[in-house]
C-alpha cells in the first residue's frame, strides 16, 4: 500500500480546504482477485455514501452544517477510500463558500475526478427503511468457520424456483490495513433456484475475519451467489455502520434491474 495512504497511521487534522486529501484505488486492484478484471462488468451498481458530518464557513465565517448523499458510480475506474473521504470532507470545515450549491459543485468536482467517473451529491439522507425480507439470523444452526470467505459452502435447489429478498445483520469483515472490524446488514434478493438459508448464512459468516474493502466485499458476494447459484437476477446490497460521521452502502446487481429504494438501516 503506497505511503501516502492515510490508512493505519496518525494524520493531522486538517486546517485548511485540500482535494489533495483523498486518495483513490484502482477498482481492478480487487477485481483481479475475482478474474472480473479487464472482462465486461458482471454487474452494475453504485456506492452510496452518507456524510453525517458536513460543515462549512459562509462568507462571513458563520458555520453551516448539512448531510449528504453521495453516489460512486461501480463502473468508475477508481474507489475512494474511506479515510481519504473523512478527511477529505472535515477540510471543509475551515472553507468559505459562497453558498451550500457552491459546496456542493466543489465536492462533486473534486470526488468525480478522484473516482475518475461522474459522481452526484444531494443533500440530506435516505429515511429509516429497509426492504421487507426473511431474515437467516433466526437460523439454529452451527457455524465452525469464520474466515476466509468460501463459496463451496453455498448450495442452492434447481427444482425449486424462488424469488425472495434475505436478509442478516451478521455480516463483518475487517479493513485491510488496519484491522478494525467493519460491520453491515447485506440484504441479497433473487430470482432462481432456491438458495439454501442455512449455506448462505454460513457463507456469510465466513467473511467474518476476511480482510477487503466494503466494495469488495460486495462484489464478490455477488460474484459468488451468481456463480454457484446461476440465478435469473440477483441484487446484493450491504449498508455497513458509520466511521468517523461517514457510512458506505456498496450495491451490486444484474444488468437491467433498477436500484433499491435508498434507506438507513437502525444500526446507521
Amino acid at each position: 500500500m503506497p505511503s501516502r495512504l492515510p490508512l493505519g497511521r496518525e494524520v493531522a487534522y486538517p486546517d485548511r480546504f485540500d482535494a489533495g486529501l483523498l486518495y483513490s484505488i484502482q477498482r481492478a486492484l480487487g477485481r483481479d482477485a475475482l478474474g472480473i478484471a479487464g472482462v465486461a462488468l458482471p454487474f452494475i451498481g453504485h456506492d452510496r455514501w452518507q456524510a453525517y458530518e458536513l460543515s462549512w464557513l459562509d462568507p462571513r465565517g458563520k458555520p453551516q452544517v448539512a448531510t449528504a448523499t453521495l453516489l460512486v458510480p461501480a463502473d468508475s475506474p477508481n474507489l475512494i477510500e474511506s479515510k481519504s473521504l473523512k478527511l477529505y470532507l472535515n477540510s471543509c470545515n475551515s472553507a468559505h463558500f459562497a453558498d451550500a450549491e457552491a459546496l456542493r459543485q466543489k465536492v462533486v468536482a473534486d470526488l468525480s475526478q478522484a473516482a475518475g467517473s461522474p459522481v452526484t451529491m444531494t443533500f440530506g439522507l435516505p429515511t429509516l427503511q429497509s426492504p421487507e425480507a426473511q431474515s437467516l439470523d433466526v437460523l439454529e444452526i452451527a457455524i465452525d468457520t469464520h474466515g476466509p470467505p468460501d463459496p463451496g459452502l453455498l448450495a442452492c435447489d434447481p427444482a425449486d424456483v424462488a424469488e425472495e429478498i434475505l436478509h442478516s445483520a451478521l455480516l463483518k469483515s475487517n479493513c485491510p490495513v488496519t484491522g478494525q472490524p467493519d460491520w453491515a446488514d447485506v440484504f441479497i434478493a433473487y430470482r432462481g433456484p432456491r438458495v439454501d438459508r442455512a449455506s448462505l448464512l454460513r457463507y456469510l459468516v465466513s467473511f467474518r475475519d476476511h480482510a477487503g474493502f466494503h466494495e469488495q466485499c460486495v462484489e464478490q458476494i455477488f460474484r459468488d451467489v451468481h456463480a454457484r447459484c446461476g440465478p435469473h437476477w440477483l441484487s446484493v446490497e450491504a449498508r455497513y455502520t458509520r466511521r468517523g460521521g461517514l457510512d458506505i452502502n456498496p450495491w451490486r446487481a444484474s444488468p437491467g434491474l433498477q436500484p433499491p429504494p435508498a434507506g438507513r438501516s437502525i444500526r446507521q
